[in-house]
């Protein structure tokens, strides 16, 4: 081993970090130097204090990222060329700004991840650094130039060493970038020039989830100035998978980005719900777009042909009778405008029509002649029509304004136009009170579920946000702001130096200062003194319900409603978009699960298709266990091929007792073996057991995952990994739900290393 090579790269990282210790001082004193500047009471002074401070903290977070594993490779091109690549770019502080290490997705870096001795992209050879904070421990030559006699001591015939050692290494709870070890066929989605749909299907530790995430880090890098404006939206499956996942990004350098659950993507609502299977199909369906519109057109209501509605008024009873009433709704249905939207077209046509009516009965001659009321006593009598409650009331009973969670949660009250009965009966759920519950939602354990969000959503798309109060309020408000301007303005005004009153025209053009008010009038005064709003892309995105990302990751995808689709598709009317996921492993009874159903309806044919077919996280040993259950419903299944075999062969126990067993074999792993994470994945019904006997166990909604064992039920495994898994009642898993036998799948595939099977005696 050539102790020089170590010395050379140990001089450079060293020399690197120092460099990212000093921008990051840099950043840190420019942070302090804008919170510290004078003046920062003006509006202007806080604004640019704002900026400044954004800036650096964004520059400084990024800085931050970069500490772990800043530089993991080297270049060596045959025309003498050489480049360090990294996780971040960073610039030497010379008059050239000579590149210290290549940003991975700058487009130099690609060989690093594509070369081969057959396409060595120009490169003599490649080198993998292994850092352990800023210590070299180890380094990995690749010679791609057969003519390049030169020796290293480090180059090893086996090219794979450094992503073996990846996928080998204990894990912690957290998923980590794969920057270092990014494959061929993942750079090439990750890179992807693809401006639409890109779906990208693979099988369980194929890494579409790592290449999703790196996809997004690329796209913000590649299209920043757009992105950075728009941000970018990642959905992901369940809280716990966002928790998995969550420090990939900040590993990168990326903070621009939201990352929810589906269950979170209507603002204001925590969907914390069950939903029975049938009821999640249900309401995931395409039919309740239908229902929900049909239940909206019912709101908007028109009296009985016989029994018209008579309302008290001060000069005698007015009367709104179907005939009114269907004209006024036919004008507001005409605009095509949502329910709120066109709700005032329907009531000043009533309103007309009531004003016409007192006006013919109070002004109208008894001997045949014109009316005796003139346009102002007309006028008066609108005036009184509109102001009287009565009136308001019964406009209000025929064209309600709604908000989405009342209409909602109503409409689940008594459900509505869906052909089977049975679906109507399952999603049937108590009637909420008069606030829809804390959150506009039903009362009570009716708490809104994630099948009710996109239905929420679809509601409001139906109803349409009448905004017309918030902005008068607005507009009051800001006319406030300018009458304060313009009283400053009036004090500077009569408070102007009279010093040149005596001298001349000229004198006074010559030496006369300007006041405030005579370079800015109240109204521009006042705007310069309105709060900006300085939340980053990714805060504002997720209050506004209307919010256009730039670009949407979806995990998990096939489990996807097909209600959520309409949802998502709204959020992004450019239509840019990665999916990715594997349809073998739908588990939600409303998941759409094939790219066609999903995708048809929106874009038909207009989408690219990509598969990734190399299992890096499962061993052959457990994916053989894992197929043979997928062969059961389909006997052509193909799994991805595993690229490395560990030895340890899965076991499989019947017991009578499945909770001691599982304790038992949790604490013989935990002996046996000091690093890692282990999970234990089950069935709800054996969850209360489990938690007693495993005291020291992460469980529920979100549970720490960095912690030794961690309890889930399947649902909850998806997208994750662990180093040992023991999978209590397959058949429990397998029998207990709709798509049972994914399910099950999923749960035999998050291992890395060993699997246990725990299985009911009988």
């Amino acid at each position: 081993m050539s102790t020089e090579e170590f010395r050379k790269e140990q001089e450079f990282i060293t020399g690197l970090y120092a460099r990212l210790d000093d921008l990051r001082d840099q950043a840190e004193a420019g942070v302090a130097a804008a919170l510290a500047a004078p003046g920062a009471g003006s509006a202007q002074a806080r604004l640019e204090r704002d900026v400044l401070v954004a800036e650096q903290s964004g520059l400084l977070a990024a800085l931050d990222a970069g500490e772990s594993g800043l530089c993991f490779g080297r270049l060596v091109f045959r025309d003498g060329r050489d480049h360090h690549i990294g996780r971040i770019g960073i610039r030497a502080d010379d008059e050239h700004r000579t590149p210290l290490v290549v940003d991975w997705r700058a487009e130099v870096a690609r060989p690093f991840y594509l070369a081969t001795g057959y396409a060595p992209m120009g490169l003599s050879r490649r080198r993998h650094l292994t850092t352990k904070g800023r210590e070299v421990v180890s380094l990995h030559d690749e010679v791609l130039d057969l003519a390049d006699t030169t020796r290293t001591g480090h180059e090893n015939r086996d090219a794979d060493e450094v992503l073996l050692a990846a996928l080998d290494a204990a894990r912690t709870g957290r998923m980590h970038d794969i920057v270092q070890t990014i494959q061929a066929e993942q750079d090439g989605i990750i890179r992807s020039p693809h401006r639409g749909v890109l779906v990208v299907e693979g099988g369980p530790g194929t890494g579409k989830t790592a290449v999703a995430l790196h996809r997004a880090a690329y796209l913000l890098y590649a299209h920043r100035e757009q992105l950075a404006k728009r941000a970018v939206l990642i959905v992901g499956p369940n809280p716990a998978f966002l928790g998995y996942i969550s420090n990939v990004l900040p590993s990168l350098g990326e903070t621009g980005v939201l990352l929810a659950t589906p269950g979170e993507l209507f603002p204001g609502v925590e969907a914390t719900g069950t939903d029975t299977p049938r009821a999640a199909a249900v309401k995931g369906s395409v039919a309740m777009a239908g229902a929900l519109a049909a239940a909206v057109r019912d709101q908007q209501r028109v009296p009985e042909r016989d029994a018209p509605l008579t309302v008290p008024h001060d000069d005698g009873d007015l009367v709104i009778d179907w005939g009114m009433a269907l004209e006024a709704r036919h004008k507001a249905r005409e605009t095509r405008l949502p329910h709120n939207l066109a709700r005032p077209y329907f009531v000043f046509h009533i309103l007309d029509a009531l004003a016409e009516q007192l006006a013919d009965r109070i002004g109208a001659d008894p001997y045949g002649g014109p009316n005796f009321l003139g346009p102002d006593d007309r006028a008066q009598l609108a005036k009184g029509v509109a102001a009287n409650p009565d009136v308001h009331a019964a406009l209000d009973g025929l064209w309600p304004a709604l908000t989405p969670q009342r209409f909602l949660a109503d409409y689940l009250a008594e459900p509505t136009h869906l052909d089977d009965p049975a679906d109507l009966a399952a999603i049937r759920r108590p009637e909420s009170g008069p606030d829809g519950g804390s959150d506009g939602g039903p009362d009570g354990d009716a708490a809104w579920t994630p099948a009710d969000v996109p239905l929420l959503d679809e509601a409001a798309e139906l109803l349409g946000e009448d905004d017309s109060a918030a902005r008068a309020a607005e507009e009051a408000e800001r006319q406030k702001r300018i009458a304060y301007a313009q009283g400053v303005l009036d004090v500077s005004f009569a408070s102007r130096t009279y010093e040149f009153e005596d001298k001349t025209e000229l004198d006074k053009d010559a030496s006369e200062v300007l006041s405030a008010h005579d370079i800015i009038d109240a109204e521009r005064f006042a705007d310069r003194h309105e709060e900006a709003d300085h939340r980053s892309a990714a805060e504002r995105a997720a209050a506004d319900r209307t919010w256009a990302f730039g670009h949407i990751i979806v995990d998990e995808a096939q489990e996807l409603s097909a209600m959520m689709w309409r949802l998502l598709m709204r959020r992004s009317p450019t239509r840019s978009m990665t999916l990715v996921g594997d349809p073998a492993q739908t588990g939600d009874p409303a998941g759409v699960g094939s790219w066609e159903g999903i995708l048809a309806p929106y874009v038909e044919d207009r989408w690219e298709h990509v598969r990734l077919g190399v299992n890096y996280r499962t061993p052959a040993e457990i994916m053989a266990v894992a197929a043979a259950v997928r062969r059961v419903e389909d006997p052509g299944f193909e799994p991805p091929s595993s690229v490395r075999s560990t030895g340890v062969e899965p076991w499989d126990r019947s017991v009578e007792d499945p909770v001691k067993e599982t304790a038992d074999a949790v604490a013989a792993e935990l002996a046996a073996h000091a690093d890692g994470r282990l999970a234990v994945i089950a069935p709800e019904d054996l969850h209360p057991g489990l938690i007693t006997a495993l005291p020291g166990a992460a469980y529920g909604a979100k549970p720490d995952l960095t912690r030794r064992v961690v309890l889930l039920d399947p649902r909850q495994a998806k997208g994750l990994e662990f180093d040992t898994v023991l999978v209590v009642d397959p058949e429990g898993i397998r029998d207990g739900a709709t798509h049972g036998v994914n399910d099950l799948y999923v749960a035999l595939t998050r291992a890395t290393q060993r699997l246990g099977i725990v299985r009911r005696a009988d």
